[in-house]
């Protein structure tokens, strides 16, 4: 439990306890005989009071109650010390899967509220195979101790069947060679029942950013254990940087935690070391990204057909994330809105999606339906292979709409694109603030272009925003209406002339 300031955890607050299973004898045990070893007495004893809190034939939410019952039930002192035991307690028991801890912040009221989300004990199987647990429990009661007790949990097979050798043969029956379903009506009534009725995580109560990230827990409960890149995961728990890195590619390319444990249990994605590899990770997740519109696409044609049956049709409600730190523009490197953006949002607004958003949600607001491959595919190759800054990639999709809504006739394409991009990279272009002084530079070439034209001077060639000077003009001798054929007497003396001239030649040699 992360408590930057001790006030903001007293015996004043409220609290509230989510639990959604139930404690059975085998759990009883394990918090026994093998959590309590790790944690202490005292942590156990919390977390059977928190369990206590939600009657034990129910699950879901405890009522809304002050944190003075916890400390007056553990007979603690409602004092800086008995908080800072408490928060102790609390931490120990997140740090061995038992427990979840979250802040929410009322607005109305201007105070905190904690929630605290119990996770079930693992059973004997998973916890002997979660290796930093069974190391755990070892150096706190020794080897010896660890395999008395693991013999103790386990209840050995038969001796008629130790040693011997059988085929074995399911003869299970499924449901369905059982069971028959009406299928072909869909009872509406049921399902918004059942909808309504269900313990649901209010997604509007989280309220703090922190709850918007994939931290570690979500990543190895979900990972498997017999995987190679297993003992890399584990090394992400105190590697914030690398956190940050997952974060960062899982919100450009909206990856839920699933998607982020396939792709990290893939061969390249760590280098031997077990560093991350950045560029490994982005390529893949670019792949199933590009997959996922794919699915989506043809997900959208379903959900119309069953869309069209239902009477009324469910408003889905969409959270956006927003980033974490956001960085501010200043109004001297503001740009102006374009004119499809102007009854959206004000120009303000619009700059800090420039700065702060990633080109692949950029993209989206661009287009009313879905982005084009060819337009994915170009900004692609801008991002992996050019390198170029995510805030810079924005600007220059802004030069390229804005260069569409002119007026003008130039389309994008590959070339176009790539010939922009290289001249950004050749120029250094890597900040925000850059990238806006580049694309004013271009805007005055084009009206000096522009002023030259009009005056009556050729228009300059450019390539990829540059300027190229026309080659000079070379006079050439034009054809006269007065010339004419030759007459005799002009042909005479010619001949005349040239017979003179051959004459002189023979003389000097």
């Amino acid at each position: 439990m992360r408590i930057s300031n001790i006030l903001h955890f007293t015996e004043n607050h409220r609290y509230c306890v989510y639990r959604d299973f139930g404690l059975s004898p085998v759990d009883g045990k394990m918090l026994g005989l093998l959590y309590q070893p790790m944690v202490g007495a005292f942590a156990v004893s919390f977390y059977r009071l928190l369990a206590e809190q939600v009657p034990q034939e129910q699950v879901g939410y405890s009522g809304m109650e002050q944190q003075r019952k916890l400390f007056l039930t553990l007979g603690l002192d409602p004092s800086e010390k008995g908080r800072k035991f408490l928060i102790e307690q609390a931490s120990l028991l997140e740090a061995v899967g038992l427990l979840q801890t979250s802040r929410l912040y009322a607005p109305d009221g201007d105070d905190y509220m904690y929630e605290y989300e119990l996770q079930p004990p693992l059973s004997p199987a998973e916890f002997f195979r979660t290796q930093h647990l069974t190391l755990l429990l070892r150096d706190k009661i020794g080897k010896f101790a660890v395999l008395a007790l693991r013999e103790q949990l386990f209840s050995k097979e038969p001796e008629a069947w130790a040693g011997a050798s059988y085929n074995k043969e399911n003869l299970s029956i499924p449901f369905y060679d059982i069971f028959e379903l009406n299928t072909h009506s869909i009872d509406y009534e049921l399902e918004q029942a059942i909808a309504e009725t269900s313990i649901a995580r209010q997604p509007g109560m989280r309220l703090a950013p922190e709850e918007e990230e994939i931290n570690y827990a979500d990543i190895i409960l979900r990972f498997p254990r017999e995987s190679g890149n297993r003992a890399f995961v584990e090394g992400l728990r105190f590697d914030h940087e690398g956190m940050g890195v997952i974060n960062y590619v899982a919100h450009k390319y909206d990856l839920t935690a699933q998607d982020l444990c396939r792709l990290l249990d893939e061969d390249g994605v760590f280098d031997p070391a077990g560093g991350l590899q950045l560029d490994q990770l982005q390529h893949r997740a670019n792949l199933q990204f590009r997959q996922g519109k794919r699915r989506m696409e043809e997900r959208e044609v379903v959900y119309g057909k069953i869309a069209s049956l239902r009477a009324e049709e469910d408003q889905p409600t969409s959270t956006a994330g927003a980033m974490p730190e956001e960085v501010a523009v200043q109004m001297e490197f503001y740009v102006e809105v374009p004119p499809q953006f102007r009854s959206k949002c004000d120009i303000h607004q619009y700059n800090m999606m420039l700065r702060n958003e990633p080109y692949t949600r950029l993209l989206k607001t661009f287009f009313p339906g879905t982005v084009p491959d060819n337009m994915l595919d170009i900004f692609e190759k801008v991002d992996l292979n050019y390198k170029l800054p995510g805030e810079v990639i924005n600007v220059l999709i802004h030069y390229l709409m804005s260069l569409l809504t002119s007026g003008g006739e130039q389309r994008i394409n590959r070339n176009f694109v790539d010939a922009i991009a290289a001249n950004m990279l050749l120029k250094q272009v890597n900040t925000y603030e850059q990238a806006v002084q580049y694309i004013r530079d271009q805007a005055k070439v084009k009206e000096k272009a522009a002023g030259n034209a009009t005056a009556g001077n050729p228009r300059p060639r450019t390539y990829g925003g540059r300027s190229a000077k026309a080659k000079p003009e070379i006079p050439i001798v034009q054809q006269t209406v007065e010339d004419g054929a030759v007459s005799e007497e002009e042909f005479a003396e010619l001949v005349r002339m040239a017979e003179r001239r051959k004459a002189n030649k023979q003389k000097k040699i």
